[in-house]
């Protein structure tokens, strides 16, 4: 049995005849009812115009096409069976294509069309039989060449029914059927889900610890298709990814140049490596978006200089032997890596690019020159280059699926990270018992983005992010003009090009009208549009240069009011974090919310329909403040569980609140300051790990915190940066991240139910209110 018997393929048919009662017609019906007789599911069209629009929204199910070439459009601007075949092959190069037509038209058929087709037949000069046969086995083919290796392979063992007497356990489900609840978690999962969650015990499937048979053959073609040399699948999410660059280069004592806005699995990974952090300080702005580290933090004189007067570091000559940097932020903010790799030239050997937000910029135009694998002129001293990536986040795998991509193209003598060191690495921090579900997903992953297929997956995407763009900048016009009520005549904005005043080129002032026009062709052909520049008060970083950093069209800050484009308070406000729970609890759930921002992520997943009923909520929000609707309607939990807090309240009472104990804090210069300055360092993140792990360390107020050391990593959302690292001590200059912590603290007192999310604080219960508490070594 074929492994797609089973599965619902269809055939979608193209011609006019489909109804008719001429002898084309009769053969017609014939040759479909014995492609059902096949188990194909046929899909029918009159004509190429609804055959387009039916492959376009059904395109993953079709197996096969047939296409009257005979099919004449009814005017010049309808299109016909050449468009037909040029759609499909821009978005599949393999889906099989059939042509029918008479022989006197075979001289008419252009060799760009013989090119992208299958074959041709004549209807009455074949028997419907062998047709459907012909069809049938073509469509096998494409079927069989469409499973990339690993999860091919994982799918026809699965499907072969063998008896297992080797781990897991549950042996492909049936231990599970021998319980009422696990009866019930098999009808759940399905018994596919269950069948395939094999062990190493497989000899078929390879294996993923030594890279061989068909878990080798998958990370080498998702080399080839991500532009890496050597490509690891990690099942453990980026957290271990992270891990095991450092485990693979990193020695005791060693400088690593770290982006302050790191994730905390960099930390982790410094603290298993003993090594010496420096690090490279990001912009930020009054929104508390996290910019990019200026180009200046990377001039080599800079960097020599910030290590030999680092206070751990001791010998004024040692150079780095790594640099990470997150690319692209959490914000979507993008560097020109090839500048970062030459200033790094002969500084270091390695240089780690965080992408785990990141992993589809190799298959768009617009993301040239600004992901790690990006191509270009490396030279002699150029550092090997690692890239890793959550594909679950962004590209289409399941949840801890990453990969590592290496760049290390360099001559065997020259050859920065070798292969059998680093795997030592990767079996440390890899499972024996690897997810093999999370390994097809990977692989599947992969398979989705090579070739065109790639490319229009997140052309897609960025354009359904510009349109939605383009539609919030619409609404905001045409609130202003249609609302009567002054008071009324607010809208939410967005943190992107032509957010306030835009300075630049006249190219790119000639494109700003284009964002609220609808022209979001030039929007997705033009870099220029989403480059940073300096000067440009939207993005409300200083000291960037021109060209260096570029805003992700797909990664969208909504922008609620209370700040101005100069960072400023305004007099009228709504806070983001009010909004955020007010579409959580209508099913829509956001990223990363900050006082007056909140992030939407436009992946590959997201529909039409889904980015229109956010907005749809929007407007239910807008209503609900502008009519100053019940708390007990708008938030009825919150009510049930703080009665005696905002009993009587309305939504817009309790945005006014809450907005002017945020002005009155100055929450917008405080989100901007507080990493201004980098606490002092007086010991290794790994010392005062070791030191915590001896019971050398103790809870103390965060009123109290000062001219202590911290044990732990403390990181607020927002903004999601760490204020303060481990080994760090907070002196006399520090005092912004104290009054930060202290006013975080105060926040979730006065606004319970609103509570902000701080890594490394401990909360405990006061005579009157939570007192919050940093882990600091005694």
């Amino acid at each position: 049995m074929e492994w797609y018997s089973s599965l619902d393929l269809s055939i979608l048919i193209i011609d006019s005849d489909l109804h008719t009662e001429s002898a084309g017609g009769l053969a017609l019906r014939e040759i479909i009812k014995h492609l059902k007789d096949l188990d194909f599911r046929v899909m029918e069209a009159l004509t190429v115009e609804d055959g387009l629009s039916i492959y376009r929204s059904t395109y993953p199910e079709i197996a096969g096409v047939l296409l009257d070439w005979d099919l004449q459009p009814p005017s010049t601007a309808s299109p016909g069976p050449v468009e037909m075949v040029r759609t499909i092959r821009r978005r599949n190069r393999d889906l099989p294509i059939f042509l029918f037509t008479r022989k006197p038209s075979i001289s008419e058929i252009p060799l760009e069309v013989i090119r992208s087709i299958d074959g041709y037949f004549w209807k009455l000069d074949n028997t419907p039989r062998f047709i459907a046969g012909r069809i049938e086995d073509v469509t096998g083919d494409y079927l069989d060449r469409l499973l990339p290796s690993f999860f091919g392979e994982l799918v026809r063992y699965t499907q072969e029914y063998n008896y297992a007497w080797h781990t897991p356990g549950h042996t492909g489900g049936a231990a599970f059927l021998k319980s009422p609840v696990g009866k019930l978690f098999f009808q759940f999962y399905g018994e596919n889900t269950l069948r395939s969650d094999l062990s190493v015990s497989v000899p078929e499937l390879g294996s993923l610890l030594e890279h061989t048979g068909v878990v080798g053959e998958a990370e080498a073609n998702a080399a080839r298709i991500f532009g890496a040399d050597r490509t690891y699948f990690v099942t453990n999410g980026t957290s271990t990814s992270n891990k095991i660059v450092f485990s693979s280069c990193v020695r005791p004592g060693d400088i690593v140049l770290v982006d302050r806005n790191c994730h905390k699995s960099v930390m982790h990974a410094i603290i298993l490596t003993q090594a010496v952090p420096v690090y490279l300080t990001p912009t930020r702005n009054s929104y508390g978006i996290i910019g990019p580290i200026r180009s200046s933090e990377f001039d080599p004189e800079n960097l020599r200089q910030k290590c030999a007067s680092h206070p751990l570091v001791g010998d004024a000559g040692r150079l780095p032997r790594l640099a990470v940097v997150t690319n692209s932020t959490y914000d979507g903010l993008c560097y020109d890596t090839g500048v970062i790799g030459h200033c790094l030239s002969g500084l270091t050997d390695c240089l780690h690019f965080d992408e785990a937000w990141y992993g589809y910029a190799r298959f768009h135009p617009l993301y040239e020159g600004r992901y790690a694998m990006a191509e270009g002129e490396k030279g002699p001293g150029y550092p090997a280059v690692f890239a890793t990536q959550s594909t679950h986040k962004v590209l289409a795998a399941f949840s801890q699926g990453s990969m590592i991509h290496i760049g290390d193209a360099h001559s065997p003598e020259e050859r920065r990270i070798d292969p059998g060191v680093f795997n030592e690495a990767f079996m440390m921090h890899t499972s024996t018992s690897p997810q093999y579900s999370i390994v097809a997903s990977l692989d599947v992953a992969a398979k989705m983005m090579e070739g065109d297929s790639g490319t229009v997956l997140i052309a897609d995407t960025i354009e359904e992010a510009v349109i939605f763009r383009q539609k919030m900048v619409q609404l905001s016009r045409q609130v202003a003009e249609d609302e009567v009520e002054a008071e009324r005549r607010w809208w939410f904005s967005l943190w992107q090009p032509g957010h306030g005043e835009l300075h630049g080129s006249d190219e790119i002032l000639s494109l700003k009208p284009r964002m609220l026009d609808g022209d979001n062709g030039a929007l997705l052909a033009q870099r220029e549009f989403w480059t940073l520049r300096s000067g440009e008060r939207w993005h409300g970083f200083s000291g960037i240069d021109d060209g260096y950093c570029m805003l992700d069209p797909a990664k969208v800050t909504i922008l609620t009011p209370g700040i101005d484009v100069d960072g400023g308070m305004e007099k009228f406000g709504i806070p983001a974090v009010i909004v955020a729970r007010f579409l959580q609890e209508r099913g829509i759930v956001v990223e990363k919310i900050g006082f007056y921002s909140f992030l939407v992520l436009f992946t590959m997943g997201i529909s039409k329909g889904k980015s229109g009923t956010l907005i749809a909520q929007l407007f239910e929000f807008k209503d609900a403040y502008d009519d100053n609707a019940p708390l007990d309607s708008v938030f009825p939990g919150l009510d049930r569980a703080y009665p005696h807090r905002y009993a009587g309240m309305g939504l817009a009472d309790l945005c006014n609140e809450m907005h002017a104990y945020l002005c009155e804090q100055r929450i917008s210069s405080l989100l901007k300051n507080v990493i201004a300055r980098i606490p002092e360092p007086s010991m290794t993140p790994a010392e005062a790990y070791r030191r915590m792990i001896a019971g050398e360390a103790e809870k103390v107020p965060v009123g109290e915190v000062a001219g202590r050391t911290a044990a732990v990593m403390v990181v607020p959302y927002p903004p999601g940066i760490p204020i303060w690292m481990p080994g760090e001590g907070l002196g006399p200059k520090d005092g912004e991240i104290i009054t930060f912590l202290k006013v975080y603290e105060d926040f979730d007192a006065t606004f319970p139910g609103f509570e902000t999310e701080i890594h490394g604080v401990v909360r405990d219960e006061g005579d009157n209110r939570q007192v919050y508490s940093v882990l600091c070594l005694r």
